[in-house]
């Protein structure tokens, strides 16, 4: 059936007189594009640093794959649910903290040191972070590096990077609330715009 033939126009994607919101494309979220790096990063990691047998390994991996996986899934909710879409940025916000604690317990265990601010390899990292598409070819270099203590403080630059663009995520979310509200808001202006 088309849209004329049900009584609604198409704008954008949603449905002019509708009320579910355009929804989707986290693919373009710069937040899910690092959190790719970081699950396939912390994959090679863990394979090639720990034992499948240390417990820590499943954990990164799932911590990991849990950031990535809540950001597609909040961005697949939002158009029906902002509360949900802002919860579930939270928990991916929360894995990879987790995984960050991960990877310097990691480091600490070992007697290395987590490069600072100024750390010269910080600052190439800050680089590479600026380059357009940047993917996980862009830090491959690091994040494959034989000195463990490399590969590991790569990542953590990733993460740390990752969890700012959710910081900056939860705080626009939440502002969008406040000026839109959430679904039943959107239903009550659907609801008078067709009455008009």
């Amino acid at each position: 059936m088309s849209d004329r033939k049900n009584g609604s126009r198409k704008r954008n994607g949603t449905n002019e007189a509708g009320f579910i919101s355009k929804h989707g494309g986290y693919q373009r979220l710069h937040a899910y594009q690092k959190s790719l790096v970081v699950y396939d990063a912390t994959r090679y990691f863990c394979k090639r640093f720990l034992s499948v047998r240390d417990r820590t390994y499943d954990q990164m991996v799932q911590a990991a794959r849990s950031g990535k996986q809540n950001i597609v899934e909040g961005s697949q909710a939002s158009g029906t649910s902002k509360e949900m879409e802002i919860k579930l940025t939270s928990v991916a916000r929360a894995s990879l903290e987790e995984l960050l604690e991960d990877y310097r317990d990691f480091l600490r265990a070992r007697g290395y040191q987590e490069w600072d601010r100024g750390h010269p390899c910080t600052q190439r990292l800050r680089e590479l972070n600026r380059t357009p598409g940047a993917d996980y070819r862009t830090f491959r270099k690091a994040i494959e590096h034989e000195d463990p203590a490399i590969s590991a403080n790569a990542i953590i630059g990733l993460i740390k990077l990752t969890n700012y663009l959710l910081d900056q995520q939860l705080r626009s979310l939440e502002q969008a609330f406040l000026k839109d509200g959430g679904l039943r808001e959107a239903m009550t202006r659907a609801r008078l715009k067709r009455r008009k």
